[in-house]
Protein backbone atom coordinates (compact mmCIF):
# COMPACT_ATOMS: atom_id res chain seq x y z
CA UNK A 1 0.00 0.00 0.00
CA UNK A 2 1.43 3.53 -0.98
CA UNK A 3 -0.50 6.38 -1.27
CA UNK A 4 -1.05 9.57 -0.19
CA UNK A 5 -4.14 11.74 1.69
CA UNK A 6 -4.54 15.48 1.81
CA UNK A 7 -6.63 17.72 3.91
CA UNK A 8 -7.75 21.20 4.60
CA UNK A 9 -7.16 22.87 7.99
CA UNK A 10 -10.36 25.69 8.75
CA UNK A 11 -11.41 28.66 9.24
CA UNK A 12 -13.87 29.42 11.67
CA UNK A 13 -15.50 32.93 10.44
CA UNK A 14 -18.32 33.14 13.10
CA UNK A 15 -18.76 30.46 15.73
CA UNK A 16 -16.07 30.04 18.22
CA UNK A 17 -17.01 29.05 21.92
CA UNK A 18 -20.65 29.91 21.20
CA UNK A 19 -20.97 26.44 18.86
CA UNK A 20 -20.19 24.39 22.36
CA UNK A 21 -23.20 25.79 24.05
CA UNK A 22 -26.02 25.49 20.85
CA UNK A 23 -25.08 28.72 18.90
CA UNK A 24 -24.60 28.29 14.89
CA UNK A 25 -21.45 28.93 13.49
CA UNK A 26 -20.18 28.85 10.21
CA UNK A 27 -16.51 27.54 9.20
CA UNK A 28 -14.79 27.33 5.91
CA UNK A 29 -11.69 24.97 4.25
CA UNK A 30 -8.63 26.65 4.70
CA UNK A 31 -5.84 27.03 1.52
CA UNK A 32 -3.21 25.12 3.58
CA UNK A 33 -3.65 21.56 3.57
CA UNK A 34 -1.77 18.33 5.63
CA UNK A 35 -0.68 15.50 3.32
CA UNK A 36 -0.32 11.87 4.78
CA UNK A 37 1.76 9.56 2.77
CA UNK A 38 2.49 5.45 3.54
CA UNK A 39 5.33 3.84 1.93
CA UNK A 40 5.02 -0.37 2.05
CA UNK A 41 8.09 -1.35 3.33
CA UNK A 42 8.07 -5.07 4.60
CA UNK A 43 11.93 -4.76 6.17
CA UNK A 44 9.87 -2.47 8.94
CA UNK A 45 8.66 -4.21 12.09
CA UNK A 46 5.68 -1.87 11.96
CA UNK A 47 5.31 1.60 11.07
CA UNK A 48 7.31 4.67 11.47
CA UNK A 49 6.50 7.69 11.53
CA UNK A 50 8.05 11.27 10.05
CA UNK A 51 6.90 14.31 10.41
CA UNK A 52 9.10 16.66 7.69
CA UNK A 53 9.71 19.51 9.31
CA UNK A 54 9.11 18.43 12.78
CA UNK A 55 12.48 16.59 13.79
CA UNK A 56 11.73 16.29 17.31
CA UNK A 57 10.73 12.30 18.26
CA UNK A 58 9.73 14.16 21.59
CA UNK A 59 7.77 16.27 20.77
CA UNK A 60 3.84 16.64 22.08
CA UNK A 61 2.94 16.60 18.08
CA UNK A 62 5.07 13.26 17.25
CA UNK A 63 3.73 11.63 20.23
CA UNK A 64 0.01 12.66 19.09
CA UNK A 65 0.34 11.36 15.87
CA UNK A 66 1.73 8.21 17.37
CA UNK A 67 -1.40 8.13 19.42
CA UNK A 68 -3.44 8.22 16.26
CA UNK A 69 -1.76 6.20 14.23
CA UNK A 70 -2.59 3.62 17.54
CA UNK A 71 -5.53 3.95 17.36
CA UNK A 72 -6.33 2.99 13.54
CA UNK A 73 -3.76 -0.06 13.98
CA UNK A 74 -6.88 -1.50 16.14
CA UNK A 75 -8.86 -1.22 13.58
CA UNK A 76 -6.93 -2.52 10.54
CA UNK A 77 -4.68 -5.35 9.79
CA UNK A 78 -1.19 -5.15 10.44
CA UNK A 79 0.54 -2.81 8.24
CA UNK A 80 4.63 -2.18 7.99
CA UNK A 81 6.23 1.26 6.44
CA UNK A 82 6.72 4.91 6.54
CA UNK A 83 4.04 7.39 7.16
CA UNK A 84 4.87 10.52 6.24
CA UNK A 85 3.35 14.03 7.35
CA UNK A 86 3.84 17.17 5.49
CA UNK A 87 2.03 20.26 6.57
CA UNK A 88 1.25 23.64 5.89
CA UNK A 89 -1.54 24.11 8.08
CA UNK A 90 0.37 26.07 11.09
CA UNK A 91 0.58 23.62 14.57
CA UNK A 92 -1.42 24.71 17.07
CA UNK A 93 -2.60 27.99 15.97
CA UNK A 94 -6.76 27.62 15.55
CA UNK A 95 -6.59 26.51 12.36
CA UNK A 96 -7.73 22.41 13.12
CA UNK A 97 -4.12 20.93 12.46
CA UNK A 98 -4.68 18.37 15.40
CA UNK A 99 -7.78 17.61 13.75
CA UNK A 100 -6.81 17.55 10.03
CA UNK A 101 -4.09 14.97 11.13
CA UNK A 102 -6.51 12.74 12.75
CA UNK A 103 -8.83 12.97 9.40
CA UNK A 104 -5.56 12.80 7.25
CA UNK A 105 -4.25 9.50 8.83
CA UNK A 106 -7.27 7.79 9.65
CA UNK A 107 -8.54 8.33 5.60
CA UNK A 108 -4.99 6.70 5.11
CA UNK A 109 -4.84 3.62 6.54
CA UNK A 110 -8.93 2.59 7.01
CA UNK A 111 -9.98 4.45 3.80
CA UNK A 112 -11.80 6.79 2.64
CA UNK A 113 -15.19 6.17 3.48
CA UNK A 114 -13.72 5.85 7.56
CA UNK A 115 -16.01 8.91 8.69
CA UNK A 116 -17.23 6.85 11.98
CA UNK A 117 -14.03 5.90 12.86
CA UNK A 118 -12.54 8.87 12.61
CA UNK A 119 -14.85 10.13 14.52
CA UNK A 120 -14.31 8.01 17.18
CA UNK A 121 -10.81 8.73 16.90
CA UNK A 122 -11.05 12.27 17.06
CA UNK A 123 -13.44 12.03 20.03
CA UNK A 124 -10.86 9.95 21.62
CA UNK A 125 -7.63 12.41 21.01
CA UNK A 126 -9.26 15.57 21.07
CA UNK A 127 -12.00 14.87 24.13
CA UNK A 128 -14.51 17.83 24.34
CA UNK A 129 -14.19 19.14 20.61
CA UNK A 130 -17.11 21.55 19.59
CA UNK A 131 -17.29 19.18 16.47
CA UNK A 132 -16.67 22.43 14.23
CA UNK A 133 -13.31 21.51 12.90
CA UNK A 134 -14.45 17.92 12.31
CA UNK A 135 -17.35 18.60 10.04
CA UNK A 136 -15.60 21.20 7.49
CA UNK A 137 -12.50 19.68 7.37
CA UNK A 138 -13.90 16.13 6.44
CA UNK A 139 -16.90 17.46 4.20
CA UNK A 140 -13.84 20.02 2.44
CA UNK A 141 -16.92 22.98 1.59
CA UNK A 142 -18.30 26.15 3.63
CA UNK A 143 -20.53 24.97 6.34
CA UNK A 144 -23.39 25.92 9.13
CA UNK A 145 -22.74 24.17 11.60
CA UNK A 146 -25.09 23.70 15.32
CA UNK A 147 -24.50 21.16 17.30
CA UNK A 148 -26.96 17.86 17.48
CA UNK A 149 -28.00 18.89 14.01
CA UNK A 150 -26.44 18.07 10.57
CA UNK A 151 -23.88 20.36 9.15
CA UNK A 152 -25.64 22.34 6.76
CA UNK A 153 -23.66 23.25 3.22
CA UNK A 154 -23.75 27.58 2.89
CA UNK A 155 -23.18 29.13 -0.12
CA UNK A 156 -21.12 32.45 0.05
CA UNK A 157 -20.30 34.77 -1.90
CA UNK A 158 -17.10 34.06 -4.09
CA UNK A 159 -15.34 37.07 -3.30
CA UNK A 160 -16.39 36.91 0.51
CA UNK A 161 -12.59 36.81 1.65
CA UNK A 162 -10.87 38.44 -1.42
CA UNK A 163 -7.74 40.14 -0.22
CA UNK A 164 -8.30 39.13 3.21
CA UNK A 165 -4.94 38.39 5.29
CA UNK A 166 -4.11 35.23 8.01
CA UNK A 167 -1.75 36.97 10.33
CA UNK A 168 0.13 34.41 12.78
CA UNK A 169 0.17 36.25 16.51
CA UNK A 170 2.15 33.25 17.57
CA UNK A 171 1.26 29.71 19.93
CA UNK A 172 -1.10 30.54 22.57
CA UNK A 173 0.59 28.92 25.82
CA UNK A 174 -2.68 27.35 26.45
CA UNK A 175 -3.73 24.48 24.56
CA UNK A 176 -7.41 24.24 23.02
CA UNK A 177 -8.56 21.85 26.03
CA UNK A 178 -7.25 24.28 28.51
CA UNK A 179 -9.11 27.03 26.90
CA UNK A 180 -12.47 25.03 26.33
CA UNK A 181 -12.59 24.40 30.31
CA UNK A 182 -11.68 27.78 31.21
CA UNK A 183 -14.70 29.19 29.10
CA UNK A 184 -17.09 26.34 29.71
CA UNK A 185 -16.11 27.27 33.61
CA UNK A 186 -17.43 30.48 33.18
CA UNK A 187 -20.39 29.83 31.23
CA UNK A 188 -23.10 30.97 33.87
CA UNK A 189 -21.19 34.22 33.66
CA UNK A 190 -23.76 36.95 32.24
CA UNK A 191 -20.83 38.84 29.91
CA UNK A 192 -19.91 34.81 28.94
CA UNK A 193 -23.86 34.69 27.83
CA UNK A 194 -24.13 37.58 26.30
CA UNK A 195 -20.77 37.29 24.42
CA UNK A 196 -22.34 33.81 22.79
CA UNK A 197 -25.57 35.29 22.18
CA UNK A 198 -23.11 38.08 19.95
CA UNK A 199 -21.40 35.15 18.28
CA UNK A 200 -24.91 33.18 17.11
CA UNK A 201 -26.12 36.60 15.83
CA UNK A 202 -23.22 37.31 13.91
CA UNK A 203 -23.77 33.69 12.66
CA UNK A 204 -27.10 34.90 11.50
CA UNK A 205 -25.92 38.36 10.04
CA UNK A 206 -23.26 36.44 7.77
CA UNK A 207 -25.28 33.81 6.47
CA UNK A 208 -27.28 37.49 4.73
CA UNK A 209 -24.48 39.23 3.54
CA UNK A 210 -23.93 39.51 -0.57
CA UNK A 211 -21.45 40.37 -2.83
CA UNK A 212 -18.01 40.92 -0.99
CA UNK A 213 -19.87 42.47 2.42
CA UNK A 214 -17.55 45.52 2.42
CA UNK A 215 -19.17 47.17 5.29
CA UNK A 216 -21.68 44.29 6.52
CA UNK A 217 -18.83 42.13 7.08
CA UNK A 218 -16.30 44.29 8.91
CA UNK A 219 -18.99 45.13 11.36
CA UNK A 220 -19.82 41.48 12.33
CA UNK A 221 -16.32 40.79 12.04
CA UNK A 222 -15.66 43.78 14.49
CA UNK A 223 -18.76 42.85 16.33
CA UNK A 224 -17.48 38.80 17.06
CA UNK A 225 -13.39 40.23 18.20
CA UNK A 226 -15.40 42.11 20.69
CA UNK A 227 -17.71 39.43 21.76
CA UNK A 228 -14.54 37.17 22.02
CA UNK A 229 -12.46 39.60 23.45
CA UNK A 230 -14.97 39.37 26.65
CA UNK A 231 -14.70 35.90 26.58
CA UNK A 232 -10.96 36.76 27.38
CA UNK A 233 -9.21 34.20 24.81
CA UNK A 234 -7.60 37.31 23.07
CA UNK A 235 -4.21 38.58 24.22
CA UNK A 236 -3.67 41.97 25.05
CA UNK A 237 -0.91 42.04 21.71
CA UNK A 238 -3.60 40.70 19.68
CA UNK A 239 -5.94 43.35 21.02
CA UNK A 240 -3.48 45.97 20.58
CA UNK A 241 -2.75 44.64 16.56
CA UNK A 242 -6.97 44.51 15.96
CA UNK A 243 -7.00 48.00 17.08
CA UNK A 244 -4.31 49.15 14.46
CA UNK A 245 -6.48 47.02 11.83
CA UNK A 246 -9.43 48.72 12.84
CA UNK A 247 -7.64 52.26 12.61
CA UNK A 248 -6.05 51.32 9.02
CA UNK A 249 -10.26 50.83 8.00
CA UNK A 250 -10.35 47.16 8.12
CA UNK A 251 -11.47 44.84 10.73
CA UNK A 252 -10.05 41.22 12.43
CA UNK A 253 -10.62 38.46 15.11
CA UNK A 254 -8.69 35.46 16.09
CA UNK A 255 -10.11 32.17 14.24
CA UNK A 256 -9.94 29.67 16.75
CA UNK A 257 -9.89 29.16 20.00
CA UNK A 258 -7.15 32.27 20.77
CA UNK A 259 -5.11 32.33 23.99
CA UNK A 260 -5.33 33.88 27.61
CA UNK A 261 -1.54 34.60 27.26
CA UNK A 262 1.25 34.54 24.77
CA UNK A 263 -0.46 34.24 21.32
CA UNK A 264 -3.75 34.08 20.10
CA UNK A 265 -2.88 32.00 16.81
CA UNK A 266 -4.24 32.94 13.30
CA UNK A 267 -6.33 36.33 12.91
CA UNK A 268 -8.25 36.92 10.06
CA UNK A 269 -7.75 40.54 9.01
CA UNK A 270 -10.34 42.26 6.23
CA UNK A 271 -10.89 46.18 4.78
CA UNK A 272 -7.13 46.82 5.25
CA UNK A 273 -4.63 47.04 2.58
CA UNK A 274 -1.89 44.49 2.70
CA UNK A 275 0.95 47.04 2.69
CA UNK A 276 -0.60 48.08 5.96
CA UNK A 277 -0.75 45.07 7.22
CA UNK A 278 2.74 44.49 6.39
CA UNK A 279 3.58 47.57 8.37
CA UNK A 280 1.21 47.01 11.60
CA UNK A 281 1.85 43.38 11.80
CA UNK A 282 5.61 43.17 12.80
CA UNK A 283 4.61 46.18 15.42
CA UNK A 284 3.20 43.39 17.18
CA UNK A 285 5.16 40.64 16.97
CA UNK A 286 2.84 39.04 14.10
CA UNK A 287 3.51 38.11 11.01
CA UNK A 288 1.34 37.39 7.46
CA UNK A 289 1.19 33.61 6.40
CA UNK A 290 -1.39 34.43 3.84
CA UNK A 291 -2.71 36.62 1.50
CA UNK A 292 -6.34 34.66 0.89
CA UNK A 293 -6.85 33.00 -0.95
CA UNK A 294 -3.39 32.23 -1.75
CA UNK A 295 -1.36 29.32 0.22
CA UNK A 296 1.34 30.97 1.39
CA UNK A 297 3.58 34.14 1.13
Amino acid sequence: MNHSISVPGKIILTGEYAVIFGYPGIAIPSPQRLEATFDSDEKLHGIMTDWEGNNDADSQWNAYLQKIVECCERKMEPHRGVLTIVSAIPLQRGMGSSTALVIAVARCFLGPDCKDDALAIEDKVNPGNSGIDFAVIWQERALLYQRDHTPQSIALPPDLLQNAILIDTGKPKETTNELVAWVRSRAEDPTAKHAFETIGNCTQRLQSVTGNGGLQLREIIADHHRAQVALGVVPAHVRELVADIENAGGAAKVIGAGGRSGGGGIVLAIGATEQSIRYIAPRHDSAIISVYPLSSS
